[in-house]
């Protein structure tokens, strides 16, 4: 790695008490994270999990959904037979609709693909491209016949379902995870047709012309909510990293309808009085503290978001908009008791000091992002980042607690580490904002992998993640060949490294 030298600066701000605080800049640098820090948490923690032989067994093509916490698999819904953790979700009031041993979820299919395409892209392991590869076999298997995906899959018979009147536009978000991840590492032309028409499927079936937003059912059925994560998962699941690397017209198109979700989620969800976003808009009554999807999670993520999207639209009001308000969350969830960051306001205003594992992931990227261009938001994340891995790590078998109890630190095991809404997105995205940034911040090049057709290099398509960044070079590796997928015929690809820095 190329060593850049740093600035000696220190700065005063404000810290998380308001009070004024003089940051020791280089101090912060030294102390931070080093980039070898995450590649080994992916390829040691994460993998120790997600890189046995029961996470990559398949059932009618689908990588299975509940494992558990030891990571082997479940293969019986009795309940004498199931781990305790499942037990407990079962049983447990708090933790309905995680567990639903009936079937595979596409979601979960499709997060678990994109960890294998995150290790790859992080490692240059062919094992894991073509694991990724498999996993976008079965989501173009969920593609139905009007473009729309199925959700999920009966587990005994093998039945695709539900019918399309009943998926939800967030479900349908998080069916591309797999596909965008696989098409950001490959640019397979296949897999651009595909992702697509199920996206043109999704504006088309949920976007309401009248209401002006993304309805959470189909837009005809007429009793849909109007869901945050309707909007926000769409730019999130897939939106925000495959754009770099669409081409025309695809990327102008897809850039008009971030313009068009960033603005729908600051004039229907934005609260100017909290200062974050509400997780539902149905009514008046949905509008208040400590209800579904109104916390720092889906606040911080929702503005990471429209900064992110701001700086790749050339919209500097968006970037504005997000910036200091962003500042404000961080300083709000931050507890310095723990050094830790909350989950989200109780009723009464107070913090609920619970560790759910993808609000912390949020708010640590969130972090990283302003530490980029300003790092005494290491003062922050140097602490957390410590907290994650000390803490949120399943040190035994690998991979990350759903949720610590805020006053112990222990994790709540009546959560299974997966189930149908927790498997890996967060974890290995985490990690490899990690990886980047703090390469950034250490003022080192990294390296990333991809696999793309030899005469498909291109420099203005390829991004590390939805980071912008200096390509300073490009190593053609091992050639690979992809076997026959549903749709496509067996296509040679090259492993290429690319070598980054000066991130942004």
């Amino acid at each position: 790695m190329t060593q850049r030298p740093k600035t000696l600066l220190s700065v005063t701000g404000r810290a998380a008490d308001g009070n004024a605080v003089t940051y020791d800049i280089d101090k912060l640098i030294r102390d931070s994270t080093e980039p070898s820090v995450w590649y080994k948490h992916l390829t040691g923690d994460l993998m120790k999990f997600w890189g046995t032989d029961a996470a990559k067994t398949l059932k009618d093509g689908l990588f299975r959904t509940y494992r558990a916490n030891n990571g082997e698999l479940i293969t019986s819904a009795e309940q004498e037979n199931l781990p305790p953790e499942i037990i407990a979700a079962l049983g447990d009031s708090g933790t309905k609709g995680l567990i639903d041993l009936e079937y595979n979820y596409i979601r979960a299919h499709s997060r678990q693909t994109f960890a294998y395409g995150i290790a790859f892209n992080m490692t240059g392991d062919a094992e894991y491209i073509n694991l990724c590869r498999t996993g976008v076999d079965g989501l173009i298997e969920a593609i139905d016949r009007n473009n729309g995906m199925f959700t999920k899959r009966e587990i005994d018979t093998g039945k695709w379902e539900p019918g399309k009147q009943e998926r939800t536009s967030q479900d349908m978000a998080y069916g591309l995870t797999g596909l965008a991840v696989y098409y950001y590492l490959t640019h397979d032309e296949t897999t651009l047709f595909r992702m697509e028409q199920v996206k043109k499927y999704i504006f088309d079936t949920y976007f309401d012309e009248n209401k002006g937003f993304l309805t959470w059912l189909p837009k005809r059925r007429k009793d849909g909510d109007v869901e945050i994560v309707a909007q926000l998962d769409q730019i999130y699941a897939y939106m925000h990293f495959a754009v770099y690397s669409l081409p025309e017209p695809y990327k102008s198109e897809w850039k008009n309808d971030l313009r068009k979700i960033v603005n729908i989620l600051i004039n229907r969800f934005y609260s100017e009085r909290y200062g974050f976003f509400w997780g539902v808009g149905s009514s008046s009554s949905s509008l208040q503290l400590a209800v579904d999807h109104t916390d720092f999670g889906h606040s911080i993520k929702t503005m990471w978001l429209i900064y992110r999207v701001g700086l790749l639209v050339d919209e500097p009001a968006f970037v504005a908009f997000a910036r200091d308000k962003i500042d404000k969350i961080l300083s709000e969830a931050y507890l310095e008791r723990t050094k830790s960051w909350g989950r989200r306001f109780n009723a009464d205003g107070s913090v609920d000091e619970d560790k759910e594992w993808w609000i912390c992931a949020e708010l640590d990227q969130a972090c990283a992002l302003l530490a980029l261009n300003d790092p005494s938001y290491l003062s922050y994340l140097n602490n957390t980042y410590n907290f994650w891995l000390n803490y949120m790590v399943d040190k035994e078998y690998g991979e990350i607690w759903h949720m610590l109890d805020g006053g112990t630190n222990k994790p709540v095991l009546k959560f299974p580490k997966v189930h149908s809404w927790k498997t890996s997105l967060h974890s290995f995205e985490h990690a490899l904002f990690g990886y980047i940034i703090s390469s950034q911040i250490k003022g080192v090049s990294f390296p990333l992998y991809y696999a793309f057709p030899e005469e498909k290099f291109s420099k203005s398509r390829i991004r590390p993640y939805c980071f912008d960044a200096n390509i300073i070079g490009h190593e053609p590796l091992d050639e690979i060949v992809f076997q026959n997928g549903p749709g496509r015929t067996s296509d040679r690809h090259r492993i290429t490294r690319v070598t980054f820095d000066t991130v942004r």
